[in-house]
């Protein structure tokens, strides 16, 4: 076929890892693993992930991202493959093959079970064997400069799906509003559904006034991040209020200060949104007690 038809876009390759990964019982490179074009998590996104992070060779949170994934697939009517004592066993092994090539003292952990493979047909077809997917990568936290400063978001609506409480891998409604924030030059894209605050592209959103921590409740528009537990914990150990309910925009832009969480943020400032500073335009005094409290959790052996 003359390329010329198709027009002449570059063909941008950028190398894979060839760290230690695990695919359907076996561990191979990351840059070898294949699977079948007609796995359903390639054809339809039929599938759901997980991401645990691992500090010094220990991950965080184990049991509640385990739970998680077992509720997400619940949702998605899949049997989870996998005992929680191999899961387990496949990240150790994982961890400790990545510290030792790369020396990374902290790790993601990216869990992705699918449908599995089947000719292609939009029913869930019965009796399939999963397709079970596991890679380690270091994880990259906000740097010195980020804490301090705080980072810059911009707002956009929310237009994915009503089922964003399953960690699914159809994840086309993230990238675009993900974009909407890298075009920017912003970290992140806070998204508002019908005039009230959900979540961002890749992270919970905190509200924090009059000294009191606000969240999202918990429901089918937004995914309820592990660090939902964690900082209702911390809050409590601190003796901050918290509250999960219905916070307007106006609530949002008004707020004294904003917090993004996620695995890699952990709990981080926003202090510049849509071009205006949030609060003083500094990283703010609950931010600094809930960030220290989620270090003592990190340091607390489980």
């Amino acid at each position: 076929m003359n390329s010329t038809l198709l027009g002449d876009a570059p063909d941008t390759t950028y190398p894979l890892p060839e760290s230690l990964c695990y695919l359907n019982g076996q561990f191979g490179r990351v840059c070898d693993t294949q699977i079948s074009v007609m796995d359903r998590g390639f054809i339809f996104g039929d599938g759901v992930y997980e991401v645990l992070p691992a500090y010094n060779g220990q991950v965080f949170c184990f049991e509640e991202h385990m739970a998680r994934l077992d509720r997400s697939l619940k949702e998605l009517r899949i049997p989870n493959p996998l005992a929680r004592a191999e899961w387990q066993a496949i990240a150790r092994r994982l961890i400790d093959d990545l510290s030792q090539s790369t020396g990374a003292s902290h790790q993601l952990i990216y869990i992705q079970v699918t449908r599995g493979v089947a000719p292609r047909d939009h029913v869930m077809l019965p009796g399939l064997r999963p397709t079970v997917y596991v890679m380690a990568s270091e994880m990259k936290l906000p740097s010195d400069t980020q804490r301090a400063q705080g980072v810059t978001c911009v707002t956009a609506d929310d237009f994915r799906w009503k089922k964003a409480h399953i960690k699914s891998t159809s994840l086309l409604g993230a990238v675009f509003s993900r974009q909407i924030s890298a075009d920017a030059g912003a970290l992140e894209t806070v998204m508002f559904r019908d005039g009230l605050l959900s979540e961002a592209a890749a992270s919970n959103v905190w509200v924090v006034k009059n000294g009191v921590v606000m969240g999202p409740p918990k429901d089918n528009l937004v995914l309820e991040g592990i660090r939902f537990g964690l900082i209702e914990r911390i809050c409590r150990d601190q003796g901050i209020p918290f509250e999960l309910r219905a916070i307007s925009r106006e609530e949002v832009l008004s707020a004294d200060e904003l917090l993004l969480s996620s695995a890699t943020k952990e709990v981080l400032p926003i202090t510049l949104l849509d071009g205006q500073p949030v609060g003083s335009g500094k990283p703010g005094p609950v931010y600094a007690r809930l960030y220290a409290g989620y270090q003592t959790v990190k340091a607390t052996p489980a």
